[in-house]
């Protein structure tokens, strides 16, 4: 495989990495806002956002990613092939975030509360200062697995156009006619970028051990 090859996978790889990290972060978002939310036990807003949770986590990703690209045309939503695939993934993951968080939510321990709130603490400053970097620390392995899950299963959007790691892939073996090569690049590079995922979880467990401290 040549330099430009390599350059045509390395420029479908920074697609990858910033889409699904641009979806990551909306997906981490709003999967601590829904795990807050069901806390509250709203009726109608609970039942409706664990309808949500169970249809995305049961969904296949390819198939979100085309009814969010086909299906919401047709009901006058024309969305942009970046949009629609952040939109996918993004929704995908919030869906197993908000289970992480809501699982750590539900461990933590509400006697700290009590005490915060004796000390004079509003809401928002023991949830800021005291109870996120408890539950992030407990959630952080979960949420990074799940964000590997993301990228490896990020190849979903190339089936609506996005140039991407693998469909830059499939592009340079249709025209070299030797697959073997391009498969194996890419296979190195999302190795790399996942590597680099779980080394920068074990620097952010450290720094969330002494924040939750």
């Amino acid at each position: 495989m040549d330099l430009g090859a390599w350059i045509m996978l390395l420029k479908g790889a920074v697609t990858t990495i910033w889409v699904s990290a641009t979806a990551i972060v909306i997906g981490v978002s709003m999967g601590l806002l829904i795990a807050i939310i069901r806390q509250r036990k709203i009726p109608f807003i609970d039942q409706l956002l664990a309808l949500y949770i169970s249809i995305a986590r049961s969904t296949p990703l390819v198939t979100l990613v085309l009814f969010i690209f086909l299906a919401l045309p047709a009901l006058g939503l024309q969305l942009d092939v970046t949009v629609a695939a952040i939109m996918s993934l993004a929704l995908n993951t919030a869906a197993f975030n908000a289970e992480i968080w809501r699982s750590a939510i539900r461990n933590f321990s509400m006697d700290q509360r009590e005490a915060a709130y004796a000390c004079g603490m509003t809401e928002w400053t023991f949830f800021r200062h005291i109870m996120l970097p408890q539950i992030f620390s407990v959630s952080l392995p979960a949420l990074v697995n799940e964000m590997s899950f993301l990228i490896k299963g990020s190849p979903a959007v190339a089936i609506i156009g996005l140039v991407d790691l693998t469909r830059v892939t499939n592009r340079i073996s249709s025209v070299t006619y030797e697959p073997l090569y391009p498969i194996l690049g890419a296979g190195l590079i999302y190795m790399v970028i996942v590597g680099l995922l779980v080394k920068a979880q074990s620097i952010a467990e450290v720094k969330a051990r002494r924040l939750a401290m």
